[in-house]
């Protein structure tokens, strides 16, 4: 029996709080930060997205099965897939092949060209396709340890698709997996835009959306809060770093850095019976 099976195991004994912070190897996650195969450019980010507390906050080891969705560029796959290689899996829920938006094309044409460029370190990683309403099968139903959406939920709501986002993370995960939610976050006493034109969002909506589709939070942190950021800014959140969309006033967008994000850990709950 494998360590995922064993902790498989575990988790149908012991409650959901119990299971949901096994024992994660701090040195693994570091070694895979400082990797050679990272970008400089991709290194100099991670003051602002906090990767190595950001995972462990997630309770991720290197046996698990884990699903990452519309990786983009592939920053966190250059982090989740050199710890993963020998023992777990990754299934990179990525644009759909026959997609006919440009943007989505070269995103995931570039992606594709990243795996191919570094076999050794991205061999853990399996391609699935997320392109709502037609292909929402990330993985396979009840097969991820995790599932983990970094700065995706505004793209969701302004297409009209998060409620089924959201089904479908809860869809892969099996009982007692975890669903870890980074994002742009709204100020509480701003204006609630459905279509999060701005990029940012309430934390108590993505939490709602979370719970509607069947999860339970289980802990929320600050670790990739940003006190500078106002969350008002002329070109919303691609008016800050790394985007700046307004190149006469880069230096007083690079003072704040990159947004303030929310932190959020959900779990797929055991069926009530």
């Amino acid at each position: 029996m494998n360590k995922a099976t064993l902790l498989y195991c575990i988790s149908l004994l012991l409650p959901p709080a119990v299971y949901a912070d096994p024992p994660i190897t701090d040195s693994l996650i570091e070694a895979a930060i400082n990797g050679e195969h990272r970008s400089q450019v991709n290194k100099q980010r991670d003051i602002y997205r906090h990767p190595q507390e950001t995972l462990k906050f997630f309770a991720i080891d290197e046996y698990m099965t884990i699903v990452e969705i519309w990786p983009g560029g592939g920053w966190y796959t250059d982090i989740l897939a050199p710890l993963l290689k020998d023992y777990g899996t990754l299934y990179a829920a990525h644009f759909a092949a026959d997609s006919e938006v440009p943007y989505f094309q070269k995103s995931l044409a570039n992606f594709k060209n990243k795996l191919a460029s570094n076999p050794a370190i991205y061999k853990s990683v399996k391609l699935t396709e997320l392109q709502p309403p037609a292909k929402l099968e990330i993985a396979p139903p009840g097969s991820a340890d995790r599932v983990l959406t970094f700065r995706n939920v505004h793209n969701w709501m302004k297409a009209g698709q998060a409620e089924a986002v959201f089904a479908a993370m809860y869809n892969a995960l099996r009982v007692g997996g975890l669903l870890g939610v980074v994002e742009h976050r709204m100020p509480q006493n701003a204006v609630f835009d459905p279509l999060a034109k701005s990029g940012y969002v309430h934390e108590n909506y993505v939490i709602k959306l979370a719970e509607n589709a069947g999860f339970k939070l289980l802990d929320t942190s600050e670790i990739n809060a940003n006190p500078k950021d106002t969350g008002n800014h002329p070109k919303g959140v691609w008016t800050l770093p790394p985007s700046l969309r307004l190149k006469d006033q880069q230096q007083k967008y690079i003072a704040i850095g990159e947004s303030d994000r929310m932190t959020l850990k959900f779990i797929k709950p055991k069926p009530t019976k």
